[in-house]
């Protein structure tokens, strides 16, 4: 999922984890832990359609809101976080077809860099708060600000290379990674993000559309369910 849609593997790594018996906090840090060796694989895979333009914004707003995410993790009610993240996938959701459904407002949504920087940044804090890189939510940013759909995916990727890294030196110090786990993880992780890359490559962007789409609302509604269980 996460080669061939350019989201960070999280939104189901670290609920596996969980269902496998890790304690919350150490699922997050083995994903965070994995995120930038799978981004990373997928990124090389698919580096000719990275944004270069704005991946630098992206990065830098990325890390930040990462790092302060990630320190801030259990001081947001689950709940009222629940609602933003929902929220935010709806939003991101008709961005990815805003294009098509309002093609007029579509055009006035420009990629500048204030626009980047300030999106990437509220996007990595909110999913930092779940153990999350952003990378669920980058693709279908981009997308929305007007990059093709394998733009955004390699973009997803290269960025979600670095915002992780904002958050593992805080899991590490608080001893939240478990290294035996993590390395199995980690070698699983590479190789789908591998094999995920060389099919999104030989996918209509249509499918991917659809695809992300979709993968977008089920992490929305499964917050919702998770939320109120």
């Amino acid at each position: 999922m996460s080669g061939m849609f350019g989201i960070g593997g999280g939104s189901v790594r670290i609920p596996l984890l969980n269902l496998a018996g890790l304690p919350l906090l150490n699922a997050f840090g083995i994903n965070f832990f994995v995120i930038p060796f799978s981004s990373l694989v997928g990124a090389m895979s698919q580096r000719k359609n990275i944004a270069k333009e704005i991946v630098i914004y992206a990065i830098v707003g990325g890390v930040l809101g990462e790092i302060i995410g990630a320190i801030s993790v259990g001081f947001i009610p689950t709940l009222i976080l629940a609602i933003i993240f929902v929220t935010l996938c709806f939003i991101v959701a008709f961005g990815i077809h805003s294009s098509k459904i309002v093609p007029k407002l579509a055009q006035k949504v420009k990629p500048t860099e204030k626009n980047i920087f300030g999106s990437s940044f509220f996007v990595s804090f909110i999913t930092g708060l779940r153990g999350g890189s952003g990378g669920q939510i980058f693709p279908a940013l981009f997308k929305s600000f007007g990059l093709d759909t394998h733009q955004a995916i390699a973009t997803s990727l290269t960025v979600s290379i670095f915002t992780a890294f904002g958050a593992i030196p805080i899991y590490w110090h608080r001893g939240n990674i478990v290294w035996l786990p993590a390395l199995f993880v980690l070698i699983g992780s590479m190789i789908g993000a591998r094999i995920g890359s060389k099919v999104s490559l030989k996918t209509k962007p249509l499918w991917l559309e659809i695809g992300l789409t979709v993968l977008i609302l089920i992490l929305a509604f499964c917050v919702i369910y998770k939320a109120y269980n």
